[in-house]
């Protein structure tokens, strides 16, 4: 569940490190956000000479959560950190060429499949 001012980490390489959420879209009193939203954040800490500077506003999609999410088998999936990947523009098309760690399988379903591609592993 990632709300107004969550701060989450990037886990491509496109140069921003912690980015503060401000805004979630989907609906004009839209509170929260989980796993395949997207959503409008603020860049808190980059790398140096990256595409992502400090104070860039970007939007990111989420892929893992620390929030328990259940899932229609019954099951529920749980990660370790709040972590997001930044989306080129309006696009549905990530801005870095990587994405480390795991990502959840909710992401790929919600149209999300070059980012689901570019995973090291789908949980």
């Amino acid at each position: 569940m990632i709300q107004t001012r969550t701060m989450l980490k990037v886990v491509d390489n496109s140069g921003a490190k912690i980015i503060q959420c401000f805004r979630v879209l989907g609906g004009s009193n839209r509170r929260a956000a989980q796993l395949g939203d997207v959503f409008v954040g603020t860049v808190k800490s980059a790398e140096p000479r990256k595409t992502v500077k400090k104070h860039d506003k970007i939007r990111a999609v989420i892929v893992r959560q620390k929030k328990n999410f259940r899932r229609k088998d019954g099951s529920y999936v749980r990660f370790d950190d709040n972590a997001c990947v930044v989306l080129e523009g309006k696009t549905k098309e990530p801005k870095g060429g990587r994405i480390s760690g795991p990502i959840a399988r909710e992401v790929k379903e919600k149209g999300f499949e070059t980012i689901a591609g570019l995973a090291e592993e789908l949980i």
